[in-house]
């Protein structure tokens, strides 16, 4: 019906139902009281499963109402403060109200005769975060869907430009850290080198990549007539939070001639930051990075960049099209960002850190961020002074990864399913969400900082839950035992 297609008649109807839903999403977050209900998969999934998508409702209220019922009750809310699992952060408004401004326009980014200014104002935000890096003055790069696509389009650089030196495939090598992102496998089998393509570095005791076995690697890998396609540091990893020795690395990388990556798709937040930043001195000698805006610059999921150092080598990502980008646009200098992307049509992301500049600018991210990290500190300290449990290492970012240890029972297999329950139930109750690893072969709980609204307090309840739902377990365990 063409009632329902945004156009200059339709113009009050899109602004009462964005309105109507905006005021659902307001009066839930308003009255939220736990992150999550505790709903199952079994409960839920056969109310949507019900739901007959071939007779339409003909009415926004309704269709809000079902939603409500079916998504808004029982979402996972990333905005309140005992939400402490996953990388995921509450939003800033300025960047949700971008999120309005682009859906509704609906530019595609591909090319300059979709997008016209949301071409250039991607532009000037690269620009920006490449000059926060410290990469130079021939740096470029893209936005993308997210921190794997960074990485899958840094490692496709990095291959050819090791085919441009005439390295065969098959010898190639990539090195990343034993915590590292999964992504890195994952490219490397895209990619058509395989898993096994990717050299596995340990790390120290800080969960930071030894560059003594770096080395070591590197210089294996001439010895066998393979060679180092790249190394990726990472810059906060996804359990830890730990960060690379990027001087020592970079250092490495120049001596063997090895593409550096930097995947700070978590730590990037550091380049905003008021008294951190020198935690990612070195990242300015990589010759391509990964940023997540959407981790800890505060902004709605998607919102990610790739960087080079070297704008030359975004042309191994350039192919042409008669009806999209003929190559005669390149002489005529038409800017399409679709030379540049892995993508085709790709969503204006980069106006939602745009209006969050604008508005906010860059101390204000820097500050919450920072907040987070002395938040983890904070959380760092009480766990260490806790008999309860035991913490693995002390945080450079907003991590803590931690397991409870009961008094009374030293079977570490007992212990594993204790933490394994606790975090279960804690999930099913509602009461807070936090999230699971494991260190070496055991099971650990982790608690991931991105909420400048938790507090000491915050962490301490939850750690008292955890406790309480680990003990409840054991005692249940003993007592059919007995």
């Amino acid at each position: 019906m063409r009632s329902h297609l945004l156009n200059d008649t339709t113009a009050e109807r899109y602004r009462s139902s964005v309105t109507e839903g905006v005021e659902r999403v307001a009066a839930r977050i308003a009255t939220t009281s736990r992150p999550f209900t505790g709903i199952s998969v079994d409960d839920l999934a056969p109310r949507i499963e019900a739901v007959d998508l071939d007779e339409p409702l003909h009415d926004t209220i309704a269709a809000l109402d079902e939603l409500d019922e079916l998504y808004l009750r029982d979402a996972v809310y990333f905005h309140h403060p005992r939400y402490l699992a996953h990388l995921n952060c509450p939003v800033v408004i300025p960047a949700v109200l971008g999120e309005a401004v682009l859906s509704a326009v609906n530019s595609s980014l591909d090319t300059w005769d979709q997008s016209a200014g949301g071409t250039l104002i991607e532009r000037r935000l690269i620009d920006w975060t490449a000059e926060r890096i410290g990469l130079g003055p021939a740096a470029d790069g893209v936005f993308t869907s997210g921190g794997s696509q960074s990485n899958l389009q840094a490692m496709l650089l990095a291959r050819e430009e090791a085919a441009k030196a005439g390295k065969p495939a098959d010898q190639l090598r990539i090195f990343a850290s034993e915590v590292g992102h999964f992504s890195i496998q994952k490219a490397a089998t895209l990619l058509g080198l395989g898993e096994d393509a990717v050299i596995v570095i340990p790390t120290d005791h800080n969960k930071r990549m030894q560059t003594v076995a770096l080395a070591h690697e590197l210089e294996r890998c001439l010895d066998d007539d393979l060679t180092p396609m790249a190394v990726v540091a990472t810059a906060g990893t996804t359990d830890f939070g730990s960060i690379d020795p990027l001087p020592e690395i970079a250092e490495l990388c120049e001596q063997y001639g090895t593409w550096m990556h930097v995947d700070a798709a978590y730590g990037c937040g550091l380049l905003a930051s008021l008294k951190n930043r020198h935690l990612i001195d070195g990242i300015e000698r990589a010759d391509s990075v990964t940023v997540d805006y959407h981790k800890s610059f505060f902004q709605p999921v998607s919102s990610s960049a790739v960087l080079v150092r070297d704008r030359a080598t975004l042309s191994h990502a350039t192919y042409h099209a008669e009806y999209l980008n003929p190559r005669r646009m390149v002489q005529e200098r038409i800017p399409n960002q679709v030379d540049k992307s892995l993508q085709t049509t790709r969503r204006f992301d980069a106006l939602k850190l745009w209006m969050t500049l604008r508005v906010m600018g860059a101390d204000a991210i820097g500050e919450l961020f920072d907040s987070v990290c002395d938040m983890a500190d904070d959380g760092w300290r009480l766990l260490a002074a806790d008999p309860r449990y035991d913490v693995v290492v002390e945080p450079q970012l907003s991590t803590l990864v931690f397991r409870y240890i009961p008094e009374s029972i030293c079977d570490p297999s007992a212990i594993d399913r204790a933490n394994l329950y606790a975090r279960k139930a804690l999930f099913a109750s509602g009461d807070a969400v936090v999230a699971g690893t494991k260190v070496g072969e055991r099971q650990y709980l982790k608690f991931t900082l991105l909420n400048p609204e938790t507090t000491v307090a915050d962490i301490t309840a939850v750690l008292d839950l955890i406790a309480g739902h680990a003990e409840q377990y054991l005692g249940e365990t003993l007592d059919r035992a007995s």
